[in-house]
């Protein structure tokens, strides 16, 4: 069954900026008589907002709340957000969801970081809450239960990329992995890089690891010195991050860096300077995509905030989109169940980061660009489009 034409029209409105989304639905929105908000749909949103992954979650918050205020303000479907800081502490994060469930969430934004995941993930699913991970990109996320969903990239299919194209790029022999060994992100990027790396033909001459905590990397960055690689793969945030690369450039270890997900934030090239020029990454995201809804998002959000969106403003963007054209299909802004089997429907979905679909493990399929970091900016390696 077709929605009338006065709700297309409205879904076309509500799409904003990324109208080229193109949804389809089939049934009605209910309004007050199953909605305590008047039509409207409850979306709950975790992340750290305090705390030293602070960081990423404010820009993930500004994302979600330039997506909300667009929907809003356009009319279609209104959105009550709630929003909860998980301080980046697993334990914070399953505390928030249950607020969030007793709030009546129909779709829950988050948590933030993948060991958060891990520990909210099956509170979400037992609840049958649909959770859209918008940053977390460890493996074995998705397969805590069918209600688990996320639009970032695993490290299976981003580290593979970050290796093979840097590797055909930049022609290097050998590399060093350094890592941060109490963080399951970065845990399974140093494996994915070290396996893709082997099939590439590499050498690895050295593993060192950290923790995350941890200021030091004097003696783990004089043994990669002594190994002489021609590459440097660091698995960390870019907390740990600009401390080891300042370090690496200051004992003269010039060579290139590849990161994992944790480095791609500009907030690397602000802080570290220099000492980050030659760093390469692999993102969903990149201000340098050629279609009309990166340039709007890129020109609206600088407008709005006073900076440039980094990825996890724009994958938070886009997840506010994806969920309501979950909800939008589903024909109801309360029913968990009808909004959970039209996300894991969603088939060609046009954001800010691609051109998106799911899997049927419910990982996202879209398209990553290769980023090399030059005075303090991420640019795009080569021609990049959606």
């Amino acid at each position: 069954m077709n929605f009338s034409k006065a709700m297309k029209a409205a879904v076309i409105i509500f799409t904003g900026a990324i109208a080229a989304a193109g949804l389809t639905a089939c049934g009605g929105i209910k309004t007050a008589a199953d909605s305590p908000s008047k039509g409207g749909v409850k979306i709950g949103f975790i992340a750290a907002l305090t705390g030293g992954a602070a960081a990423y979650g404010k820009s993930q918050e500004e994302g979600i709340r330039m997506a909300v205020e667009e929907i809003n303000q356009k009319g279609a479907i209104p959105i009550e957000l709630f929003v909860e800081d998980s301080k980046g502490s697993p334990s914070d994060a399953m505390n928030v969801t249950k607020r969030l469930i007793q709030k009546k969430a129909a779709v829950i934004i988050g948590p933030m970081t993948s060991n958060e995941a891990k520990a909210a993930g099956p509170i979400m699913q037992n609840a049958k809450i649909p959770s859209l991970e918008i940053s977390v990109t460890a493996e074995g996320i998705t397969e805590i239960g069918d209600y688990i969903f996320r639009n970032s990239v695993p490290e299976s299919m981003n580290i593979p990329q970050t290796a093979k194209k840097t590797h055909r790029l930049l022609g290097y022999e050998t590399a060093a992995i350094l890592y941060a060994h109490d963080n399951e992100q970065h845990v399974t990027a140093q494996k994915y890089f070290r396996k893709t790396l082997e099939e590439e033909g590499v050498k690895i001459v050295d593993v060192e690891t950290f923790g995350s905590k941890d200021s030091e990397y004097s003696a783990q960055l004089t043994n990669i010195e002594n190994a002489k690689p021609d590459v440097v793969i660091v698995c960390s945030y870019y907390q740990e991050g600009v401390r080891i690369l300042k370090k690496m450039r200051e004992m003269g270890m010039n060579q290139p860096v590849l990161g994992d997900n944790g480095f791609v934030s500009p907030e690397l090239g602000k802080m570290a300077g220099a000492a980050a020029d030659n760093v390469y990454v692999s993102s969903m995201w990149s201000a340098a995509r050629d279609t009309a809804a990166t340039k709007t998002f890129v020109e609206n959000y600088t407008k709005k905030y006073g900076h440039a969106p980094d990825q996890f403003a724009a994958a938070a963007y886009d997840g506010v989109y994806m969920a309501m054209d979950a909800v939008q299909r589903a024909g109801s802004v309360t029913d968990t169940r009808k909004i959970r089997d039209a996300m894991a429907e969603m088939k060609g979905f046009n954001g800010v980061c691609g051109t998106f679909s799911f899997d049927d493990k419910r990982d996202p399929v879209v398209d990553l660009v290769l980023l090399k970091m030059e005075d303090g900016v991420f640019l795009a390696v080569g021609k990049q489009s959606s």
